[in-house]
Formats: C-alpha cells, sequence, structure tokens
C-alpha cells in the first residue's frame, strides 16, 4: 500500500473533531443567575460560594465563545447567546424536576418568584393572589417587593413587575391586568369642619393629599391631579397607604384608589360623576420567565383576583 494511502486509511480511523459540550452544572448555575440578576443570590440558592458561581459562568462563556450575561444597573442581564443557553438550562432542569413526581403522579412546583408592584396592588391583589396559589402549590416562595415607578429597562433579580401605564420595553412581553380608578375621597370629620365641595371648582380652597411630586416617576400617575383644580399640597407620600390613613385623619382631601379609600366608612367619595379618573395595571415579564411552571401558575392567579376584584377596582357599588 502506498505510504500516502496509508496515511488516509490511519487518519480515517481517528474520532472526528466535536466542539466541546457545555456542561449541565454550568447551564443551571446560569440558571440560576439569570433568574435572581445576582451571582450572591445564585450562590445561595445551589449552596455554592460566589467564586465558584463565577468560574462556572466563566466556564460557560469559553465553552459557549461569547459572553452570556452582561453588566446591568443592580446585576445582571442574560445576552442574546444567553437567553439561548438559558433556554437549554431550562430543559435540564425540567428533566430533572421530572426525576421526583408527587404522591398522585404530578410533579410539584418548587422554587422562589420575586414580584414588584405598588403598595396597593401588592397588598389587594399580589398577596391574595399568592395565598391562593401557595395552597395548592406550598413549595413555591413569592417575594412582593413593593416600589410605584416605571417598568425597569434592566429586570435583574426581578420575575414579575407590575406597573401602571403601559410600558414600553424591549425584550419583554407587557400584558394588561386590568383597570381600576382614582377617586376624591375626605374624611367625615374634615367635611364636617370644612364642607363638602359642590362643584370641581370648590376644590381650590382644598388641600389635596397624594403622591410626592418631585418623587413620582410614573407619568399616569403624575397626570391624575391635572384632573382637578390647583390644590395646596397637604400630606404627601411615596406610599398610598399614607394617602389613605392621612385624609382619614383629615388632613385633607386624598386622590386615591377607589377599592383602597372605599373599604373605610370613614371616608366619602365626593363628585364621582366629574372625577373618576382611570388607570391601568400591566404585567411585565420576559418570556423565557413566563415559561417557568411556578411563575405562570403566580399569573394565573394574579389574573384571577384581578377579575374577582373587578368591581372594587372600578370604584363600583358592591352588592346590598
Amino acid at each position: 500500500m502506498p505510504k500516502s494511502a496509508a496515511c488516509i486509511c490511519k487518519y480515517a480511523d481517528m474520532p472526528a473533531y466535536s466542539a466541546p459540550r457545555p456542561s449541565a452544572d454550568d447551564l443551571l448555575v446560569l440558571l440560576a443567575v439569570g433568574r435572581s440578576g445576582r451571582f450572591v443570590s445564585a450562590a445561595d440558592e445551589l449552596g455554592l460560594n460566589h467564586t465558584t458561581v463565577s468560574r462556572r459562568i466563566a466556564m460557560l462563556e469559553r465553552t459557549l465563545g461569547g459572553r452570556v450575561l452582561a453588566r446591568a444597573a443592580g446585576g445582571w442581564e442574560l445576552t442574546d447567546l444567553g437567553r439561548t443557553a438559558l433556554a437549554a438550562a431550562e430543559s435540564i432542569e425540567s428533566a430533572v424536576r421530572s426525576l421526583a413526581p408527587s404522591a398522585d403522579g404530578a410533579r410539584p412546583l418548587e422554587g422562589v418568584v420575586r414580584l414588584s408592584a405598588t403598595d396597593g396592588f401588592s397588598a389587594h391583589i399580589a398577596a391574595p393572589a399568592a395565598a391562593q396559589m401557595q395552597r395548592h402549590h406550598p413549595g413555591v416562595t413569592v417575594e412582593i417587593v413593593t416600589a410605584t415607578r416605571r417598568a425597569s429597562q434592566q429586570r435583574s433579580g426581578l420575575d414579575i413587575e407590575v406597573v401602571v401605564g403601559e410600558p414600553r420595553l424591549r425584550r419583554a412581553t407587557a400584558q394588561h391586568l386590568g383597570e381600576y380608578r382614582l377617586g376624591l375621597y375626605g374624611s367625615r370629620s374634615y367635611l364636617d369642619r370644612h364642607g363638602s365641595p359642590a362643584t370641581v371648582a370648590d376644590l381650590a380652597g382644598h388641600p389635596l393629599v397624594y403622591f410626592i411630586d418631585s418623587m413620582l416617576q410614573v407619568d399616569d400617575l403624575d397626570l391624575a391631579p391635572s384632573s382637578v383644580p390647583p390644590m395646596r399640597e397637604s400630606v404627601t407620600s411615596t406610599n398610598v397607604f399614607v394617602h389613605v390613613e392621612a385624609t382619614r385623619a383629615a388632613a385633607g382631601l386624598g386622590l386615591l384608589p377607589c377599592f383602597m379609600a372605599d373599604r373605610h366608612s370613614d371616608l366619602v367619595r365626593l363628585l364621582p360623576d366629574q372625577l373618576s379618573l382611570p388607570l391601568g395595571y400591566w404585567l411585565v415579564t420576559r418570556t423565557e420567565t413566563l415559561r417557568r411552571p411556578e411563575v405562570s401558575v403566580l399569573v394565573e392567579a394574579i389574573n384571577a383576583r384581578m377579575h374577582e376584584m373587578r368591581d372594587a377596582l372600578l370604584g363600583l357599588p358592591g352588592p346590598g
């Protein structure tokens, strides 16, 4: 056999070159970082230290030949390559979970879902929805962070955001949850002392309880006071529960969510036909996050709670 033919046969017997494959463990580390946006949180979840998490992400990036994470405000965000790798990691996680069915044969849900929402939504919509979900899925923990702000361009550390007003975002999906209304309220004691305004023009002589104007980041909430004449500020706060309690304490007239104010018999709604300001709640999440079953069941529970609360949210009178 010619020498050249022998060489060809020799190399034909050698295994074909294949690119290195990412480690399943490294992908699961990326999954934890991608969901929390933080190495420390991922390390706590996985029972590793921060250095190990950082090292595994670096190994994954070397294997894949590119960055899977990029620095963002307050944490880390997935790159395009990272989102592709995350989908593979979710498949691995799903396969592992399927090996541990519950007594009835179904896979139990577990994990942490982190949600950010306004104070009123958190207390009256998100918390009851989370409690309802937990009755069926006790292995899921829900962390609720209260904030009144625009939807974040970088959602590090959050699975779900609920904001007021339609958001304009990249790399996220926005779902309209429903509408709620603001009304103008006064306490019975305040109205006894100062009189009840008979027209919108009469409001100019009264103090207003509302958000701190210079700290308000939500356009729709910022525009709401334009529906009333200029009123001097009384007690202002970033927290809507403070608005309710200050109004009940006769600090002035409060521009309040109807579903919160109507719970208190000592508050009287003023000029409801002229002052009924519609606002919308929107739920924001990443597409890949919504694929997590524990996230999707919480979203379902939130939608159910919104439906249950519809009349209260719109300030409509209850039965009886």
